[in-house]
């Protein structure tokens, strides 16, 4: 009775183990077996645009309200880069923040505007007071990743 008892411990552990060693799956399956280094695409992202790449990095954001995005950080220091997937597709808890990522996905740019002081350009007070000045109104293209798939 002993070693049907001990068998069926050491089976469960030995599974648990193996289960441990793949990692959560969020998301689709991933299917790219080359990993591509945050680096590389921060150093040049106009090249990896709209292509689908394999990066791997430490969680060290994610979003807080609905789950919807990770960031990652580079192969080099003080780089990350934010993972945005569809709202309710992909949920990521907030407990996977500093655990190890493995995240498919297409790399994509948009447009924001980064806020910055009219320095007292504006003629207008009212409009500067109100946020509403041109001149402290800066575009600024950032690089996400579209996210498909993920292993944490």
């Amino acid at each position: 009775m002993k070693k049907a008892f001990y068998s069926i411990f050491l089976l469960i552990l030995f599974v648990s183990l193996i289960e441990a060693g793949n990692g959560k799956k969020y998301g689709k399956e991933i299917s790219l077996k080359n990993k591509t280094k945050v680096s590389d695409i921060l150093a040049n992202p106009s090249k990896f645009e709209g292509k689908k790449v394999l990066v791997e990095g430490t969680i060290v954001g994610v979003c807080e309200t609905r789950g919807c995005w990770i960031e990652l950080s580079g192969d080099k220091d003080f780089q990350k880069i934010k993972v945005k997937v569809n709202d309710g597709e992909i949920v990521f808890p907030l407990e996977v923040k500093g655990k190890k990522a493995l995240v498919e996905g297409e790399v994509y740019s948009l447009e924001v505007e980064k806020k910055s002081d009219c320095s007292g350009k504006c003629n207008d007070e009212k409009k500067k007071n109100e946020e509403e000045c041109e001149h402290g109104k800066q575009k600024e293209k950032v690089y996400q990743i579209k996210g498909f798939g993920a292993k944490i």
